[in-house]
């Protein structure tokens, strides 16, 4: 009887188990607004992003839930299920107040490069407080499942691959993927022989044409537009011969260029091959970022012919990614999630010329700031730096003048907030007593809020606002619905068809794919499984 047990006992497990993907594929596409997939939607092919909103389940209502929406801590929140004020990423670069420096996100320089000569690889995870689901999933089997983490940029591998997987993106000065020491003392044989093959330099060869003919692009802006960023002499219109770009670093314009995301999807599928991912008794995980998409997105604005057609094509890596991972892994045997790290604002001088209220900020904040503090008390140096729209004071400056901390924070809000474009502005004292669940712009900074690392004072800017002087390209960063608002795509083992509208903030990714493959939470989730895909 005993031994029966044991055998149904064995079964069930195996059963189970047998539900689980053998391969978790999770995308993002760097600077993503949730409005390309309709606005582009008529011309995306049957096998692409059609194929996940038709087959999968669609979230049309999924947004950032904190400030600064940057790379860094993008990448690292959908990850580890939580936010800036828990993971520690609270931007792409930040000031540290113990060693008066700026902090990149993922630097390290107790590693170093592995692949190449540069120092593009003294790169880690290290500055991520918390664990990732990549972690988790390896934590459950004693690290028997495989995690890659694939990008054009280092932050875009490093954070979602975690503290335990493998990170590998891309070095613009030898046009080949390169790691740390953190991770292998030499590349695995698959990237070595993958960087063997020279692809960046075929790409660099190409021409950048629209995908189909010019007038036919009538969900974009005019080619000729005055709101794009010039390379060079070359005015920003089509076509790109890649050959003839300006610059003598010639590996450093791929990423600039729609063959970026062909050269990482290319990337992706060797090491499917290489790490046999999906074929073993674990599940495996695959980390994908397309960067190309926020380079162009930069650089051309959101109404541009260049990005519409960088995401009809991408849509066409999309479509062969799911073609070969049907062949290689096996349909019904994956699960895809597809998000963003953040979306993006219209360029500012666009919207102006089309009588919407935006504006340019060229305020030297930190400047106004000490000549207020120096006519209200006295001359010294009272601002360290202003760093991702954060004031950092000299808090001993001010203990050293008998003064309270949370008393001049205070002031300087009500000093700030006069300001012409500065549209709400918070003291880290008062942050620190808000509930996690506050609600608007202040909520928004809540989460953004990480008490050892943070600034004094924080505000944001009004919508539709920059922080330049330069009227031409874009950039995000702010609380609003145009940065926040991203695609959620699921799709494949375990996943039904449907669609909600419902409001889901992108930290609920990580509880629901940890319920799904019945791991242990991340510890720092604060994100809750999404119940549409339970029930």
């Amino acid at each position: 009887m005993r031994a029966f047990s044991v055998v149904i006992g064995l079964f069930i497990t195996t059963l189970s188990f047998a539900q689980q993907p053998r391969l978790v594929v999770g995308i993002i596409v760097d600077q993503m607004r949730q409005e390309y997939l309709w606005r582009f939607g008529e011309r995306f092919e049957e096998g692409g992003f059609n194929r996940l909103m038709k087959e999968g389940y669609h979230f049309k209502n999924a947004h950032f839930n904190y400030v600064p929406t940057y790379t860094g801590p993008g990448h690292t929140s959908v990850y580890t299920g939580t936010t800036p004020a828990i993971h520690g990423v609270i931007a792409n670069s930040w000031y540290d107040h113990v060693s008066k420096d700026g902090v990149y996100c993922a630097s390290d320089k107790s590693v170093q490069t592995v692949g190449s000569s540069s120092d593009k690889g003294e790169m880690s995870p290290k500055n991520m407080l918390v664990t990732s689901i990549t972690d988790e999933l390896r934590f459950s089997n004693q690290m028997r499942s495989k995690v890659v983490g694939l990008s054009i940029k280092d932050r875009g591998a490093i954070f979602p691959a975690g503290h335990t997987g493998e990170a590998y993106w891309y070095d613009n000065t030898t046009g080949g993927f390169i790691t740390s020491t953190y991770y292998h003392e030499e590349l695995p044989e698959w990237v070595q022989k993958f960087n063997k093959k020279k692809l960046a330099d075929r790409y660099m060869k190409q021409t950048w044409s629209t995908l189909y003919d010019l007038a036919t692009y009538t969900a974009s802006g005019p080619d000729d537009a005055p709101y794009e960023v010039r390379s060079g002499d070359k005015d920003p219109v089509f076509p790109y011969d890649m050959s003839k770009l300006p610059g003598d670093k010639k590996y450093a314009r791929l990423p600039s260029s729609p063959f970026g995301n062909d050269f990482l999807t290319e990337a992706a599928l060797a090491a499917v091959d290489g790490e046999q991912l999906g074929q073993g008794d674990y599940t495996d995980f695959l980390a994908i970022s397309y960067s190309s998409t926020d380079y162009i997105g930069h650089q051309f604005g959101p109404n541009s012919v260049e990005v519409e057609d960088t995401y009809l094509r991408l849509d066409k890596n999309i479509s062969a990614l799911l073609k070969a991972l049907d062949q290689k892994v096996g349909e019904g045997n994956y699960t895809v999630f597809l998000t963003a790290d953040h979306a993006v604002v219209d360029v500012p001088q666009f919207l102006i010329d089309n009588k919407v209220q935006s504006g340019y900020f060229q305020i030297d904040v930190k400047k106004l700031v000490e000549a207020f503090m120096d006519q209200k008390y006295e001359d010294a140096d009272w601002v360290e730096t202003i760093s991702n729209n954060q004031l950092f004071l000299n808090r001993d400056q001010v203990r050293s003048k008998g003064l309270s901390l949370s008393d001049v924070q205070e002031e300087l809000v009500e000093f700030l907030i006069s300001i012409e474009g500065v549209a709400e502005c918070y003291a880290a004292s008062t942050l620190r007593t808000m509930d996690f669940n506050t609600s608007g712009v202040k909520g928004m900074m809540v989460r953004g809020y990480n008490q050892s690392r943070s600034g004094d004072v924080l505000y944001a800017l009004r919508p539709g606002w920059l922080a330049t002087s330069r009227k031409v390209g874009t950039s995000h960063g702010s609380p609003y619905s145009y940065d926040t608002h991203v695609p959620m795509l699921w799709y494949g083992a375990g996943i039904k068809q449907g669609s909600s509208v419902k409001y889901h903030p992108i930290t609920d990714i990580v509880p629901t794919l940890s319920m799904m493959l019945e791991i242990k939470l991340p510890n720092g989730v604060t994100g809750q499984p999404i119940h549409e895909l339970f029930d």
